[in-house]
């Protein structure tokens, strides 16, 4: 089993109402967001997806969220808490729908890890035992 990874960011602005504690309050993260690429097996080239490809990907996914306010923003405009593991979810999600990851056969986007410090972070995963 080969896993590519590959590393985005973004800057941007959330508040958590209801938090008891100061994150109920206007604050914003450098948000750093991995991508987990799994496959087992490589092209012709002997690479499991070009990085390239995968980074551009990711940048296209993020670049609705960076210098924004969160929680204007779909999902979050529509009561989802703009917590990382919702943030997590839905960036997995966007980036799992792009071509040719949505189509690809040999490749599956495996977990998207979201850090909003450098020491916190949340990893999303589907529940799935499909590892091509």
């Amino acid at each position: 089993m080969y896993e590519l990874k590959v590393e985005g960011a973004f800057e941007a602005a959330h508040q958590i109402e209801g938090y008891p504690g100061k994150c109920a309050r206007l604050h914003g993260h450098n948000w750093v967001v991995e991508a987990v690429v799994r496959g087992r097996v490589l092209d012709d080239l002997g690479m499991l997806i070009d990085f390239k490809t995968v980074k551009g990907l990711l940048a296209d996914v993020l670049d609705r969220f960076d210098h924004r306010y969160l929680n204007e923003l779909a999902p979050f405009s529509e009561g989802i808490h703009p917590t990382a593991e919702h943030l997590a979810r839905v960036i997995y999600e966007e980036l799992a729908a792009r071509e040719p990851l949505a189509a690809a056969k040999a490749v599956r986007l495996a977990a998207v890890t979201v850090w909003e410090s450098p020491k916190s972070s949340v990893t999303y995963a589907p529940d799935e035992d499909d590892d091509r």
